[in-house]
């Protein structure tokens, strides 16, 4: 016997072959692994029920710091989650990726 076992059914594997074709795995992995942290889920979830917040206010209400928070935006800004304004010396957040707030909404997120 081979090490590569001969497919049965030619149909079956051409359908599961398409499959892969179908879906962007590579842009849903990082996708996954960014929401996989529990801190980016957090950010996440109160920017989408607080949108516009800044960062100390948004440090505040996870129990963090400012620090740590920045550096999880940073992330999410880069990936193009979240983006950013800025008011004088205040810089407010918003959520700007509507798949990732579509995800937000199938986990259970509610707006405010």
């Amino acid at each position: 016997m081979s090490a590569v076992e001969q497919p049965g059914d030619h149909s079956q594997v051409e359908r599961a072959t398409s499959a892969l074709a179908d879906v962007d795995t590579s842009g849903w992995t990082q996708r996954f692994d960014l929401l996989s942290d529990p801190h980016r889920l957090e950010i996440l979830l109160s920017l989408h029920r607080a949108p516009g917040i800044c960062v100390s206010d948004l440090a505040a209400a996870l129990g963090r710091s400012e620090n740590a928070v920045s550096q999880a935006l940073r992330v999410l800004r880069q990936q193009g989650w979240v983006s950013s304004t800025r008011v004088g010396r205040a810089v407010s957040y918003r959520l700007d990726d509507e798949v990732v707030h579509d995800l937000l909404h199938w986990i259970g997120a509610r707006h405010g």
